[in-house]
């Protein structure tokens, strides 16, 4: 279920003028956007956009050079404060699993850099297997996954800490139709449990299928805000799928960063 416009009206993230610049490259210019408890928050935009930056200045994985964040109502700075960075949970583009450890070294490390022991640490692997659905190779070592299955596993590995903002950095790069149907449907029982996710991707099926709002972004511009159908109406396309719409507000030429 979306959020209702109450919901709305106390977002879990606001983020406010944000700015990262790469050398003489702005990657993020401006970005203005706040995401509701219980969302699953799209954010769209070709290669290059700005879309990974965005998510790692929101990881503190980067400190923005200028604009401030907010988080459930009070200052967020996750590049400076520990305490900040453990209410976000990471899905990288990249593979982030030891190869040699099994599924279930793998979510036994991971959780207990987040401080996670004992029969908590027990639940939360156990509950991360059942959402990558690997109970059954649980001891199995992970350079013997497939692409997709490693895809699942960095999921459950982000969530491990059953954080209050879970962001996915185009999580289904490179994974079989299956295993996407899967992470699809772990995304949306996360959100049904009433998790906050956001999800960068440039494949128009998915933000249109799994997200309730969606940002599009390009050369570090927030271009719109909104519903699939409210985005159609913005570009001047009511009705119009989201690929009509992304290609009127983005232009069609080609982008091979």
């Amino acid at each position: 279920m979306s959020p209702t416009d109450a919901q709305r009206a106390a977002p879990l993230l606001e983020i406010e003028s944000l700015r990262y610049r790469y050398g003489q490259r702005l990657a993020v210019d401006g970005a203005t956007f706040a995401i509701a408890r219980g969302e699953l928050f799209g954010l769209l935009g070709p290669n290059g956009a700005g879309k990974s930056t965005t998510l790692r200045c929101i990881a503190g994985l980067i400190e923005p050079d200028a604009g401030s964040m907010r988080f459930a109502g009070a200052p967020f700075t996750p590049a400076t404060s520990g305490a900040d960075r453990a209410r976000i949970g990471a899905v990288p583009q990249e593979i982030a699993l030891y190869g040699e450890l099994t599924a279930r070294e793998n979510l036994d490390f991971f959780g207990e850099l987040h401080g996670l022991s004992g029969a908590p640490l027990a639940a939360a692997i156990d509950a991360g297997l059942a959402l990558a659905g690997l109970a059954d190779r649980a001891n199995d070592r992970v350079k013997s996954f497939s692409g997709g299955m490693k895809r699942r596993l960095n999921l459950a590995v982000g969530n491990l800490h059953a954080p209050e903002l879970l962001l996915l950095d185009e999580p289904t790069a490179g994974v079989d139709p299956q295993s996407r149907n899967h992470l699809f449907e772990s995304l949306l029982a996360l959100r049904a449990a009433g998790r906050t996710l956001l999800y960068t991707t440039h494949y128009m099926e998915e933000a249109q299928r799994l997200c309730d709002r969606i940002a599009i972004i390009d050369a570090g511009k927030l271009l719109a805000i909104g519903t699939a159908s409210e985005l159609a109406a913005q570009a001047g396309l009511p009705g119009a799928d989201l690929e009509a719409v992304f290609l009127r507000l983005t232009g069609r030429s080609l982008r091979d960063a």
